[in-house]
C-alpha cells in the first residue's frame, strides 16, 4: 500500500541547504498536519493542536536561529501522530497508541504493512535526507554539528515544569557542557531536562551524530515561551548566541 498522495506533499524540506554555518539544524516535530489517508485518525481539532501532534514553536525559532546564523534546517512536514521521526521503527511510541492522556484510535492495530508504510515514506525520507546532508558536507570537508529542535509542554501529567531550556544530551556531552557552562540568567536553563537519555529521546543524535562521531547537543524549548513571534525571536537569539559561543570554545 502506499500511504502519500501528490497532494501531502514531500515528507521533509531541506532550508538553506548551502549555509555556511558548520550547525545542520533538524526540526523532527515541525508540523501537526497529517497525510490524507489518515484523516484525523480519530482525534478532534483540540488533541491534533496539542503536544502530542507535533511541538509547538519548534520551527519558528529554528528557522531564526537558520537565518541568524546561515545554518541549513531539516524539517519534517508530517505531525508525530503519523510517524515520530526522533524514534527508530522499532520503537513502541514511534506509531503511538497512547500519547501522554490521548488515545489514538486510528494508531491502533495497525498491521505490518500500514506501519511498513509509514516508516518507508515518513521516516525513510527524512533520515535519507539528513544522512545525505551529513555526507555532502563530509565529502566537501565540511564541520557539520547536529542540532536537534523541540519544545515540551509547561504541564506534564498534571505536574508543572520550572524548567525552561533543556539542554540534552547522550554520551558526547561537549557542546552540552560548553552550553551549560556559558548560560546566563535570562532562562531556567538545564542539564537533560525534563527528558533525557533514559526516556528515549535522543535518536537522531545517536544516529545520526554519535555514529558519524559528530558533535550534537538536543534543544528543548518550554512551548508557552515561544507562543508568539516576540517570544520566538528572543529565544533564538539566546539560543544563537550561546551555541555560538559554545562552538567557538570547542575549537
Amino acid at each position: 500500500m502506499h500511504l502519500l498522495t501528490d497532494q501531502d506533499g514531500q515528507p521533509v524540506t531541506v532550508i538553506n541547504q548551502g549555509g555556511s554555518s558548520a550547525i545542520l539544524l533538524v526540526c523532527e516535530h515541525a508540523s501537526r498536519r497529517l497525510p490524507e489517508k489518515l484523516g484525523a485518525l480519530g482525534l478532534d481539532e483540540a488533541a491534533l493542536s496539542a503536544h502530542i501532534a507535533w511541538d509547538p514553536g519548534a520551527l519558528a525559532v529554528s528557522r531564526l536561529i537558520s537565518e541568524s546564523m546561515d545554518a541549513a534546517l531539516i524539517q519534517q512536514n508530517f505531525s508525530r501522530l503519523a510517524y515520530d521521526c526522533n524514534r527508530p521503527p522499532e520503537a513502541p511510541d514511534a506509531m503511538p497508541e497512547v500519547s501522554e492522556v490521548y488515545e489514538i484510535p486510528g494508531n491502533r492495530g495497525l498491521d505490518d504493512e500500514a506501519r511498513q508504510a509509514r516508516i518507508d515514506e515518513i521516516y525513510r525520507p527524512f533520515e535519507g535526507a539528513l544522512s545525505r546532508e551529513i555526507e555532502s558536507r563530509s565529502k566537501a570537508g565540511r564541520r557539520t554539528v547536529i542540532v536537534t529542535m523541540h519544545t515540551f509542554t509547561p504541564i506534564y501529567k498534571g505536574v508543572a515544569r520550572d524548567v525552561e531550556i533543556g539542554i540534552l544530551h547522550d554520551a558526547d556531552s561537549r557542546l552540552a557542557d560548553e552550553m551549560l557552562a556559558r548560560a546566563d540568567s535570562r532562562y531556567v536553563v538545564r542539564r537533560n531536562e525534563p527528558y533525557g537519555p533514559a526516556d528515549g529521546v535522543t535518536h537522531t543524535l545517536k544516529r545520526h551524530g554519535l555514529e558519524n562521531g559528530l558533535v550534537n547537543v538536543m534543544i528543548e524549548i518550554r512551548n508557552d515561551l515561544v507562543r508568539d513571534e516576540a517570544g520566538q525571536a528572543r529565544a533564538a537569539g539566546f539560543l544563537s548566541g550561546l551555541l555560538g559561543e559554545s562552538l567557538a570554545a570547542l575549537g
